[in-house]
């Protein structure tokens, strides 16, 4: 099998996760800790979970179903046509299994980070194996806690219609990242304690290798989005290698090189287009292209409100009205550059409690809630607008409920913040 080159990963890339076409098609994936309000202290098996979810039939309107390495349950809508169609098989299959669950005793915890069982992987795949070996190694104790005690809620969207689309979906949705994860952050407890955190999760995230989980777009990087992807990939270190390419035989786990390295022949095999779908695959950017735009930074919310990001993030994307005022927004947040490393950690820390979030995020939602209905999405609408007023226009996000605290004005020195907040009824 011939040994790929540099230019073969490129050409891949550029092939593979940046396919342009008529844009629109919507869908998600929410991933849920599982716990058993008799035994809160105790993980609740995969080997039970499958008996539930096998003897209850598949998913009524197609959701796939999986688990993650500590028994997080997870939901994958199929990609449809227009964000309507995507919430409304969702939400079918989530009642099927929330019912399935709650009738054996079981409950989908409404946070993003277990708040008390340690991290106990569950699944022995090669993979997670290799997984947790590498993070181990590499003294990531953070990686083991990523893998098995958290969970989030992933909006899939379309790369745009053509190059030039697909380039200004690339720079908005990086910038729009830090508002997402500060108007969902809900992990902040964690080992029975808070940790000073709005999304722990995000700060967990942000501390496990960053070769493969930092953001793709930063200052001063390619703003090429396929050039840019391809060159983050060539920088991680290898996960894992199979003996046998696509996954067979033995693997050696956190070999000691990056992609580039075993491309350049320092690998004890040729590289295959196999290996390298493996390897983007162990990459985990806040957005991941896959052929379509892969949002990961957004936390799981209270079951309630899983609708809202997915909405948002939509309605902000695909309409070109709200996405022009969000695109407004969100290049004054980031002074007209991609975000620092600095935001998205202000995001984490912060929340909306940080005033110049807050005000991104109130536009941000406004715009959104606006769009919507011209979406045939009224109803999402409502909901949306009902999160922002019980949050949002608040400077609040769930993990501030979590922790119950009363609702803070927006930290910062700014007249005309506080002034936007009061006249929204931020003091309420």
């Amino acid at each position: 099998m011939p040994h790929m080159t540099t230019e073969d990963v490129h050409e891949y890339i550029n092939g593979i996760c940046f396919k342009t076409g008529p844009p629109g098609k919507v869908g998600a994936e929410t991933e849920w800790l599982v716990t058993d309000p008799e035994r809160p202290t105790e993980p609740v098996t995969i080997d039970r979970l499958a008996e539930l979810v096998e003897a209850c039939g598949a998913p009524p309107a197609g959701s796939r179903i999986t688990f993650e390495p500590g028994g997080q349950i997870e939901l994958s809508s199929p990609a449809l046509p227009g964000l309507t169609q995507a919430h409304e098989a969702l939400a079918v299959d989530l009642r099927h299994i929330e019912k399935t669950l709650a009738d054996a005793g079981l409950y989908l915890a409404e946070t993003a980070l277990d708040p008390v069982r340690p991290p106990e992987r569950q699944l022995r795949s090669p993979r997670y194996t290799a997984m947790e070996r590498f993070f181990d190694r590499h003294r990531h104790a953070s990686g083991r806690t990523m893998m098995c005690s958290s969970a989030s809620i992933q909006v899939c969207l379309d790369n745009g219609a053509d190059a030039a689309d697909l380039r200004g979906r690339w720079r908005f949705l990086h910038r729009l990242g830090p508002v997402l994860v500060a108007a969902f952050a809900n992990s902040a407890v964690w080992r029975g304690r808070p940790t000073g955190w709005k999304s722990s999760r995000w700060a967990i995230w942000a501390a496990t290798d960053a070769t493969r989980t930092r953001p793709v777009l930063e200052p001063g990087t390619v703003t090429d989005p396929a050039t840019a992807w391809a060159e983050y990939a060539l920088g991680a270190r290898v996960m894992a290698l199979p003996e046998i390419p696509g996954g067979g035989g033995a693997w050696t786990a956190d070999p000691g090189i990056t992609l580039a390295d075993w491309v350049d022949g320092r690998g004890p095999r040729p590289v295959t287009p196999a290996d390298l779908e493996f390897h983007l695959s162990t990459l985990f950017p806040p957005i991941r292209p896959r052929g379509w735009w892969e949002l990961r930074m957004i936390d799981t919310v209270p079951l309630r409100w899983w609708p809202v990001p997915v909405a948002l993030a939509a309605a902000l994307t695909e309409d070109s009205r709200a996405r022009a005022v969000a695109e407004e927004a969100t290049e004054r947040l980031c002074r007209g550059a991609a975000p620092t490393p600095t935001l998205w950690l202000r995001s984490a820390r912060l929340g909306p409690g940080d005033a110049e979030i807050f005000a991104c995020a109130r536009t941000c939602f406004d715009a959104a809630i606006e769009a919507l209905p011209r979406m045939g999405a009224a109803a999402l609408a409502a909901l949306v607008d009902e999160y922002a007023g019980h949050y949002v226009r608040r400077g609040l996000c769930p993990a501030d409920t979590a922790l119950q605290v009363p609702a803070p004005r927006p930290a910062d020195s700014t007249a005309t913040a506080r002034e936007r907040l009061a006249h929204r009824g931020g003091s309420s």
